[in-house]
């Protein structure tokens, strides 16, 4: 098993990484001295396979957990799912001492995180993420929040868990394109902050597509270990942390104007990278050789890297663009790489350079298909 810490003072905790974790559940609650009564928020799909045993593990640490299942898929983070927990919780009768433990990937866990955050005013919550994406990135970092029609995560709280449990068994049944997903925010932790990790990704993504455990381990640690230090710095994103959304700014608005439905977050997230990757070439000289390895790599890892879209939904992009949680004073920021390893955010890009990048877009073809096809 590994171990990652996310230094927040006396809001520190531990992220563990292994397999077979999660008949752990119940006793590491019971170690940090959680109060009785619980409540696991899971969906449809994860809860049939992982709900029982953490049930039973709670039961048998001494905790009286209840069940709360919502729809799998990103249209459950919403707050009519909020409203509906709410409800649930309170018939449950818990308490302010009572916690949440979120059951499932990265939807999940905002969702279950926000209403941890906003339950009572506050109760606490832990994390046992069962996608690829959610150990890498959604559930460290205590980001939490729901979408609107307008935007993606547009209303939402910072609210660490008490602690992060990654079970590397869970993904076992993920399927194959839940995997590719999450490869896409490993990728970008390279681009971000390791060149070495960029690099150990292009000689085993073979490994990592066949799941192979030690490979799994030592990349899911080391995307941990680079989050937790970023968090570390900039809890609450005034500066440094704006880093972790690099490519976000596009793949949010491309999954915000096809109604949440028709891309996973990951390949949205791909999406956004190569175009990210082309406007810093365009803004901050970032070498070609290097645009070109990033596309390459998100293409061998099955993820879509292009999309068209016509003038009535390039309108709708930008004005969901424009709605980003990173805009300021109306003009849209980017995070630009200098190189692979390094890059800086805060970075404005005129709008005709958007307009161009967004214009280039072509399909290309996907191993999965669909995924680069026109948004609805």
């Amino acid at each position: 098993m590994r171990s990652v810490k996310v230094p927040l003072g006396h809001r520190s905790y531990t992220i563990k990484i292994g397999a077979g974790l999660l008949p752990s559940l119940g006793p590491e609650c019971a170690r940090l001295k959680l109060g009785a009564r619980c409540a696991i928020i899971t969906d449809t799909n994860v809860g049939r396979k992982f709900a029982k045993p953490a049930f039973d593990s709670l039961v048998r640490a001494g905790f009286e957990p209840s069940l709360i299942v919502v729809p799998a898929g990103e249209t459950a983070k919403s707050l009519r799912s909020v409203q509906t927990c709410y409800d649930q919780l309170a018939s449950h009768r818990l308490e302010r001492k009572s916690f949440i433990v979120a059951l499932g990937g990265g939807v999940v866990g905002d969702l279950a995180g926000f209403v941890a955050a906003t339950y009572l005013r506050a109760v606490a919550f832990v994390q046992v993420p069962t996608t690829l994406l959610a150990q890498v990135d959604s559930s460290v970092g205590g980001k939490v929040g729901v979408n609107l029609k307008a935007g993606k995560n547009l209303v939402g709280a910072f609210h660490q868990p008490q602690f992060v449990l990654c079970d590397l068994d869970t993904l076992r049944t993920l399927p194959e394109r839940e995997l590719r997903a999450g490869l896409a925010e490993i990728i970008k932790y390279g681009i971000i902050s390791d060149a070495a990790l960029f690099a150990k990704l292009e000689r085993e993504l073979p490994k990592l597509l066949a799941r192979d455990p030690k490979t799994l381990a030592a990349v899911v640690a080391r995307c941990c270990e680079i989050k937790a230090e970023v968090v570390g710095q900039d809890e609450t994103e005034g500066g440094l942390r704006a880093i972790l959304n690099f490519g976000h700014t596009i793949g949010h608005a491309l999954e915000a104007i096809s109604s949440y439905g028709k891309y996973l977050h990951g390949e949205a997230i791909a999406i956004g990278q190569v175009a990210a990757a082309e406007l810093s070439r365009d803004v901050l000289g970032f070498p070609v050789s290097d645009a070109e390895r990033i596309q390459t790599l998100l293409e061998r890892a099955g993820l879509p890297t292009r999309v068209k879209i016509n003038s009535r939904q390039q309108t709708k992009l930008f004005a969901a663009m424009k709605l980003d949680k990173k805009v300021s004073g109306g003009e849209i920021k980017f995070v630009l790489a200098e190189r692979i390893g390094k890059v800086v955010w805060g970075q404005k890009v005129p709008a005709a350079l958007i307009a161009r990048q967004i214009n280039s877009q072509i399909p290309t073809t996907s191993k999965r298909g669909a995924a680069g096809s026109t948004p609805k």
